[in-house]
């Protein structure tokens, strides 16, 4: 299996076949290239409807670029990283993290914001902390904390200086939980006023009563489960 960055070649052969609608497997399976590296490159350049072959080499040639720089001594003598981490592998799993947020739905700017509050040791970092890791606007930091505050996934509070600070910690997860329950529960409230303007008993009816049982069950397991796990996992002796 070939090893290192995919080639301008290659990036247009999966260009070909997501026009194609081929599946990242069989793009991946032609190229001989894991599945992961093929979804990690699409994500990143565009998704599935974006992707171009020639800007998203272009882009990575632009990262490439950067990390160079930003690794070259400053010196006469390079210093070690405090932390003792690897900056190319915090770098490459930091992109693998993001990709799988993006896979699961969030937008791409909220993933990689996520990321950088998952993977720092405080769990909790300013906006302009933020600004300053994903070399991004300010406004869109912005845009993408609102928008994980609002689902749970962050929250904030102002520290001594006053500045707001955006958190993640064990008690996120629980929240977040919560907040999915309380959706499914909205969303079965909803679901049961069809089943009252289309008439009881008739099809479109049940189906919209089955969705809301379905819904009901598992919200309040979703809800059980929360509690539990942060009594068993969280709770301090």
């Amino acid at each position: 299996m070939p090893g290192g960055r995919l080639t301008q070649q290659e990036r247009q052969r999966i260009a070909l076949g997501l026009a194609d609608d081929l599946a990242y497997a069989e793009i991946a399976r032609r190229l001989d290239r894991p599945t992961s590296t093929i979804t990690r490159e699409v994500l990143r350049n565009g998704g599935p409807a974006g992707y171009r072959a020639d800007l998203a080499h272009h882009a990575t040639e632009r990262r490439a670029h950067r990390r160079k720089q930003a690794g070259a001594p400053r010196g006469p003598q390079a210093r070690p990283q405090a932390d003792g981490r690897d900056a190319d592998a915090v770098r490459e799993y930091e992109d693998t993290l993001t990709t799988y947020l993006m896979q699961s739905g969030l937008p791409k700017m909220t993933a990689r914001t996520l990321t950088c509050l998952y993977t720092t040791d405080a769990g909790s970092l300013t906006a302009a902390e933020i600004v300053r890791h994903l070399q991004v606007s300010p406004a869109s930091v912005s845009k993408a904390v609102a928008f994980l505050e609002s689902q749970g996934l962050i929250r904030r509070e102002r520290d001594e200086g006053r500045r707001e600070r955006y958190i993640v910690d064990d008690d996120v997860w629980y929240q977040s939980m919560l907040a999915t329950a309380r959706s499914n529960a909205l969303f079965a409230a909803t679901a049961r006023q069809g089943v009252t303007v289309l008439g009881a008993g008739s099809p479109a009816a049940v189906r919209l009563e089955n969705i809301a049982r379905f819904v009901d069950f598992v919200g309040e397991n979703i809800t059980r489960a929360a509690e539990q796990a942060r009594e068993i996992l969280y709770t301090k002796p």
